[in-house]
């Protein structure tokens, strides 16, 4: 069986455009991050007057809280109540009091409820006041009333826990009407170059903000590294990782180094029982949630940005959907045929193994060379994709001018609602 390119790739052509958005001192700024400015390295009785800027994090924390309490409250519209929506508004209502935020709309595919001054639930929760609800979903209406909210001093949040591509669409007027959009949903940032720019305009335009972390790697601190290695000046050279949780468990099972182990049809069966793949497996297999992940770092860096006019479609990807079970319809007619192509598969492990490596479905960010690719390629055992990684694991590695020697790595669970929420919900941190 040959690996077939997914799609044709676009023809890249760097440009340097500078990225206003990550310019230091306003990420220094946003992250509250600030300079030591006293050291004492002797005991002594008579200490300078603390400064909020020296002290240790763990007490600038609680004095930006308590600031914060005094403040008035951000408020926030969740769009999308799934999985990961509901770990949000878990996560959300556990928030410590006194909470900064003011939960005002909930919005189901079907059902909204909303007040201005916050909305209280009754005894059975917000789950079953949101099903009772008789009021439609309109989102163009939703996006004047929480314009109406916007304030000096007063931030509006827009949440969309949503995958939906009309949602998406949405960001550039809630942006100009200055409410902040924070999401993990993929398709903004990932699709056509006009919207992701139209998304810049209106950030720049009005000041609000777009946060969009757990759209790579879930709660990792995917993109806030990558923003703070742009900001500070850092030049990156080359991000490849992991970043698939279902590519991650598939291959940390199916390749290990070592010849012969478990069919490929039956890890990709075992994972689709874990819920660690999609419905239909394919949408895994064939790359295109990689691609989506690395136009959305490319996008990042400033030379980068519009190398991908169309978006995740424009991105080199290797599919490893065989081309006879290409337009299965349904899941479980795709695993049932699977078994067909597992001497192909295993014929690829062999040969892999055989000069002591292992198979991974990696994705990489050549900055470099100009190139974005998602493919299946072989590392050393040694290598940490091949040492590091169990389960659903993600890895990402950050080559730079700074980090040359040894990149930086950052890993962990890059799937699941719990981790998914926590990195929406530090970006709304963010905006304290």
């Amino acid at each position: 069986m040959h690996l077939r390119p997914l799609l044709r790739p676009e023809k890249i052509r760097p440009s340097h455009l500078h990225w206003q958005l990550c310019r230091p001192q306003a990420l220094l700024h946003r992250y509250r991050i600030f300079p030591i400015t006293h050291i004492h390295t002797t005991a002594s009785s008579k200490r300078p007057p603390a400064n909020p800027r020296s002290l240790p994090l763990q007490t600038n924390i609680r004095r930006t809280m308590s600031v914060s309490s005094t403040q008035k409250s951000i408020n926030i519209a969740v769009v999308g109540v799934g999985l990961v929506g509901s770990e949000f508004i878990s996560q959300l209502l556990a928030f410590p009091s006194p909470s900064p935020f003011r939960l005002v709309a909930l919005c189901s595919s079907k059902t909204t409820l909303f007040s201005k001054t916050g909305l209280t639930f009754s005894a059975s929760g917000w789950k079953s006041d949101l099903a009772q609800s008789t009021e439609g979903v309109n989102l163009s209406d939703l996006q004047i009333t929480l314009a109406a909210l916007v304030q000096p001093g007063q931030k509006v949040v827009l949440v969309d826990n949503t995958s939906s591509d009309s949602v998406a669409a949405l960001y550039p007027s809630f942006l100009q009407a200055g409410v902040d959009v924070i999401t993990p949903n993929k398709k903004a940032y990932s699709g056509d170059l006009k919207l992701y720019e139209d998304i810049l305009k209106a950030s720049l335009d009005t000041g609000a903000r777009f946060l969009n972390e757990s759209t790579v790697g879930a709660g990792l601190p995917v993109i806030s590294t990558l923003k703070d290695l742009v900001a500070t000046g850092d030049k990156v050279k080359k991000i490849e990782g992991v970043f698939s949780g279902t590519m991650s468990y598939i291959f940390n099972n199916f390749s290990t180094g070592e010849a012969g182990g478990p069919s490929f049809s039956s890890v990709v069966s075992v994972a689709r029982e874990k819920g660690y793949t999609e419905p239909h497996p394919a949408d895994d297999l064939n790359g295109a949630d990689v691609a989506r992940k690395l136009t959305i770092l490319s996008r990042t860096i400033p030379s980068m940005r519009q190398m991908l006019s169309e978006g995740f479609v424009s991105v080199q990807t290797t599919s490893l959907v065989p081309a006879a079970l290409e337009n299965i319809k349904t899941g479980d007619e795709f695993i049932q045929r699977l078994p067909e192509f597992d001497a192909d598969f295993a014929d690829m492990r062999e040969r892999a193994a055989e000069e002591g490596n292992v198979l991974r479905f990696v994705g990489v960010v050549d900055v470099k060379n100009g190139l974005i690719k998602a493919e299946l390629a072989k590392y050393p055992k040694t290598h940490p994709f091949a040492t590091s990684l169990g389960g659903s694991d993600n890895i990402v590695m950050f080559h730079t001018e700074r980090y040359g020697t040894r990149p930086l790595i950052v890993q962990g669970a890059g799937a699941g609602a719990a981790v998914t929420a926590m990195g929406v919900m530090s970006d709304l941190l963010k905006l304290i």
